[in-house]
């Protein structure tokens, strides 16, 4: 498509060699002509006014408006009284592109599509959004747009401090805090600091990660690292302290408040625990504060780093209560780490964009931010209770576990059901299903369990989604084959 310019004609590049042999009108009008054959200057697009290029090719006017003439006569470019000289449209032959592959077939459209880990996407405050993007471009100090500090905004580190005592209980500091780019990139600030110190073994949930993308990115810094990564495992009261006091880790990663996959909240007889381990161990617990705006059961648990401050990092991120899109995430380190996460914050980028920091912390001091939330704790729980009622009706057999924040379950199936073949046939029926296997470290498919996540999921399509696949849910299904 061809730009639709406004006042001046585009920039052109034309490259001219005076000590050539070849006149500067030769030169010009054989690469005006290639630039048109190679489709660098496309069909219909505006060129410059004789005057200008001129100027820029310090050409005379007279030498340019014969290239230009040349170039009508030959077909390659128009020009009509009062308007600006175009390539002529189809100037450009097709150009010879070797046979194209057969399209792939389209994938059907899912019935319902169960996928966790992510929020209501069309929900996203578009308008709120570009009142605070506007807002910031509008009272923004002109320092702001320079590199700035690497931890990030300074008044975004002040209005999320103020943020996280109110909500969340925290010992904020906005001295100790770092912007990052997401929760991962909060993650591996964390880890590469404390490994500059001696910490050579980490610790994860098991179930947590798996096998997912962000498994892969922390193998590799681990690796860079030098770190050992173990998993830990979690049952109904969360992680499982004693065991990780045997694995000899120096540093934890656990979602206390809702954990991840399984929805256990930590006890507080085990918080107490994982606190002593860290002071006992010398160790450090990195807090993954993921989705803890989403309560419905229960009061709101505070972040396990009001405890133990000096031995917490809380990590919390936009993308759960916004929109992964954000890209915006922060990083709370003990006092004594705050210079060393933001070093390595240098190192990594520089710094995250100030621009959407700036609109971020707009919409928290506006009360947009809260006003957001609380509409969308009212979606989630509507989507929460029709999940329930339609796997009541359909699937009576199939228990849920981890309903009391965020907006995935855990949906406990018949022993014996092969999770993968289960998923796999759900697919078959336009309905996407997400094993618990994924997210195991050893890949166990036992106890067989799907994590239903119904953050992105339509109000509507839930309960079609689940009687597609009910009989799968139950074990019901027979076989049809013959014999």
């Amino acid at each position: 498509m061809a730009i639709k310019w406004s006042g001046l004609g585009p920039e052109l590049l034309v490259e001219l060699d005076r000590a050539s042999p070849r006149s500067l009108r030769s030169q010009l009008e054989t690469a005006l002509r290639e630039a048109i054959r190679t489709g660098r200057i496309g069909g219909d697009e505006k060129l410059p006014s004789s005057r200008e290029l001129a100027r820029e090719l310090s050409l005379s006017r007279g030498l340019v408006q014969e290239c230009y003439g040349q170039l009508i006569s030959e077909g390659y470019l128009t020009s009509h009284p009062g308007s600006a000289t175009r390539v002529a449209p189809g100037a450009r032959p097709a150009p010879s592109r070797p046979a194209a592959p057969a399209a792939s077939p389209r994938p059907q459209r899912l019935i319902a599509d169960f996928r966790h880990g992510v929020p209501d996407l069309a929900s996203f405050p578009r308008g709120d959004w570009a009142w605070a993007v506007r807002e910031a471009c509008r009272t923004a100090p002109t320092a702001e747009f320079d590199y700035g500090d690497p931890r990030g905004s300074g008044h975004l580190r002040r209005v999320l401090a103020g943020y996280l005592r109110r909500v969340r209980a925290a010992e904020a500091d906005p001295g100790a805090m770092t912007i990052s780019t997401g929760f991962a990139q909060g993650l591996i600030l964390v880890l590469q600091a404390l490994a500059r110190t001696g910490v050579r073994r980490a610790a994860f949930e098991d179930p947590g990660y798996g096998r997912t993308d962000a498994s892969e990115v922390l193998r590799a810094v681990a690796a860079q690292g030098g770190l050992t990564i173990v998993h830990v495992p979690v049952d109904g009261s969360g992680l499982d302290v004693a065991a990780l006091a045997a694995s000899g880790a120096q540093v934890v990663v656990v979602t206390p408040a809702h954990q991840s996959p399984t929805g256990v909240v930590m006890s507080a007889a085990r918080r107490q625990a994982l606190v002593d381990w860290a002071r006992d161990r010398d160790g450090f617990i990195v807090e993954d504060d993921y989705d803890s705006e989403f309560r419905y059961d229960r009061e709101p648990v505070g972040v396990l780093q009001g405890l133990a401050p000096a031995r917490v990092f809380t990590i919390g991120t936009a993308s759960k209560a916004l929109a992964p899109a954000v890209r915006l995430g922060w990083v709370l380190a003990p006092p004594q780490f705050a210079e060393a996460v933001a070093a390595e914050k240098l190192i990594s980028d520089r710094g995250s964009c100030v621009l959407d920091q700036l609109a971020l912390a707009a919409l928290l001091e506006s009360g947009r931010y809260d006003r957001h939330l609380r509409r969308m704790r009212g979606v989630y729980s509507r989507r929460r209770a029709r999940l329930i009622e339609a796997l009541d009706r359909h699937a009576p057999s199939v228990s849920l576990t981890g309903l009391a924040a965020g907006f995935h379950a855990v949906a406990h199936l018949p022993e014996g059901t092969d999770e993968r073949a289960l998923v796999a046939a759900a697919a078959d029926r336009r309905v996407g299903l997400y094993a618990m296997s994924d997210l195991r470290a050893t890949d166990a498919a036992a106890p067989p369990q799907l994590v239903l996540g119904f953050g992105d999921v339509a109000e509507r399509a839930i309960e079609p989604g689940i009687a597609a696949v009910a009989d799968l849910l139950t074990g019901t299904l027979r076989s049809t084959s013959p014999g």
